[in-house]
């Protein structure tokens, strides 16, 4: 029997999802838990003898290394300087490395180091990897071309987490995208033709938490959980009858195209499931940017209207933009602010383009002689300021100056999460947003949760600059719509986040704008370009 130990690198601390600070007010550490490293687990073998550490919530000791016959780490673009760090630990301490995940698998090179390379979906790599190991082989890269069938899928090891580290725990329905948006690595990874578990499949995940006595916040972590629309609505009908005879005891969240606004059929069933927050990618209002960057499904769309019909089944909509796209012009940044304010989007994440690895962008940049290398720092303490795209974006020759671009992501930010703004959007959005919860928390919960909101007043009720927008929105929201309170409370919580987020950017971006005024971009990319004629 092997002993073996997962671990999960950290991710960037000011990242847009590394809301650590928010957690620790209802005593969580973490958002999410690593689903990826869990799905693994449960496609070992079931004798191994496990252990999981999550560097975003646990400490790594060496003599947990020390424990293990064999280490499996795993992880995404913004964690590749832990995960490389951590293979190095791992070999110090006379121990072999199985790396996987899709930064490994969509940069393979750069994680030669690692003894085995378990690359793309595990479901199709592991078993041959597993037939070598039972003979002995000491290296190995192991790929297939094969998408495979995710109804084989076996029900994560939940069990190794301590799930009261996560706001939430993420399962996945559906994997692939039917779209072919030319900056994303989705497709490549997963495929066009969405493969979806069956609605059987996906109840015995929720009823493996259930038992293990999770309540609360379930994150479907598909790319597109519309993306087979016929598929998520049978899986829904299902779902409502199993969380009515369990009481709802959870509610969820996920992500999906906006075109989900033109189906009020599954609205409604999400809505009546207690769906409470929806990720859109929206990246830029302007059609030709859209049309450019093959966006199609988000071309003659009526974002407001849309955005509008999702609030009235009472989902609140987290959105996606991006800036430094080639047909961009000096109206792009109002643009996005406009947006972001008359749509009542509170939580934006705003990115510069990055050229993700075996992308249709990637490919052609690379043919117009424009991709950069070693854009990012390789000195550590330089590498602990990058927070994916926000900072380490733009890996490109850009068609407009750098510079205006850098100049016109600080001026959306700051826009965007400016005191005023933000809070004036939850208060927008508070009054229009039409909650139906089904989930009902424990005494326990509700106890938990009031000591939250007494270390949010703490925070934000006596801050000179957000008090009397603070006390502004729970007083009016009170008397105009009390329903949606606890979620705009939530929000404002996460201004906490977002206001250190713009901070720390902001300083990292002033900081780039400079060198590169001051050697001039002509030179900045002179020694970068991957390819040069």
């Amino acid at each position: 029997m092997k002993k073996v130990l997962l671990l999960y690198p950290e991710l960037p601390p000011f990242g847009f999802w590394n809301y650590k600070e928010v957690c620790r007010l209802l005593g969580a550490k973490f958002p999410a838990a690593p689903l990826g490293m869990i799905t693994l687990a449960a496609l070992l073998p079931q004798e191994w003898d496990m252990r999981l550490i999550d560097l975003n919530t646990t400490r790594l000791d060496d003599s947990a290394i020390d424990w293990a016959d064999l280490v499996f780490l795993g992880g995404m673009l913004p964690q590749q300087i832990n995960l490389l760090k951590l293979i190095d630990r791992v070999h110090a301490r006379g121990k072999k490395v199985v790396v996987g995940g899709p930064d490994p698998t969509s940069q393979p090179k750069t994680y030669q180091k690692a003894d085995y390379l378990v690359l793309g979906e595990a479901e199709a790599t592991i078993y041959p990897f597993l037939a070598d190991l039972e003979k002995g082989v000491q290296s190995g890269i192991y790929t297939s071309e094969h998408k495979p069938d995710i109804k084989k899928s076996p029900v994560p090891r939940f069990d190794l987490l301590n799930l009261k580290d996560y706001l939430m725990i993420g399962i996945q329905f559906c994997r692939g995208c039917p779209f072919n948006c030319e900056f994303c690595d989705i497709i490549e990874l997963f495929g066009r033709i969405p493969r979806t578990k069956t609605p059987e499949q996906v109840i015995k995940e929720l009823e493996t938490l259930y038992q293990l006595g999770y309540r609360g916040h379930i994150d479907f972590v598909d790319d597109n959980f519309i993306g087979h629309r016929s598929k998520v609505k049978e899986l829904l009908i299902m779902l409502k009858d199993w969380s009515k005879r369990h009481n709802f005891p959870f509610f969820y969240s996920t992500e999906a195209s906006v075109n989900l606004a033109d189906d009020e059929e599954l609205l409604g069933l999400m809505r009546d499931l207690d769906f409470r927050y929806l990720f859109v990618g929206i990246e830029s209002p302007d059609p030709k940017i859209l049309k450019f960057a093959q966006k199609g499904q988000n071309i003659d769309r009526r974002l407001i209207e849309d955005l509008s019909k999702i609030y009235q089944y009472g989902m609140i909509v987290n959105a996606g933009f991006i800036l430094g796209f080639d047909n961009e012009d000096t109206h792009s940044a109002k643009l996005i602010t406009d947006i972001v304010q008359d749509s009542k989007i509170v939580m934006a994440m705003v990115g510069l383009l990055y050229a993700l690895p075996n992308t249709q962008l990637t490919r052609r940049l690379k043919k117009e002689t424009r991709l950069l290398k070693n854009i990012n720092p390789t000195d550590e303490k330089s590498q602990a300021l990058l927070v994916d795209q926000s900072s380490s974006g733009l890996n490109f020759v850009t068609r407009r100056p750098r510079t205006e671009i850098m100049r016109d992501f600080l001026f959306i930010i700051n826009t965007v999460y400016s005191d005023k703004n933000y809070f004036d959007r939850c208060l927008e959005l508070g009054r229009v947003l039409q909650t139906n919860y089904r989930y009902q928390p424990s005494l326990k919960r509700i106890l938990n949760s009031v000591k939250a909101f007494i270390k949010l007043v703490a925070k934000l009720g006596f801050r000179k600059s957000a008090a009397f927008y603070f006390w502004r929105n729970i007083f009016c929201l009170l008397f105009s719509n009390p329903k949606a309170l606890e979620a705009m409370v939530n929000l404002m919580a996460m201004f906490i986040h977002f206001s250190k987020e713009t901070k720390f950017i902001t300083n990292i971006m002033n900081e780039k704008i400079r060198k590169i005024e001051e050697i001039g971009e002509a030179n900045f990319y002179k020694e970068l370009l991957d390819n040069p004629r």
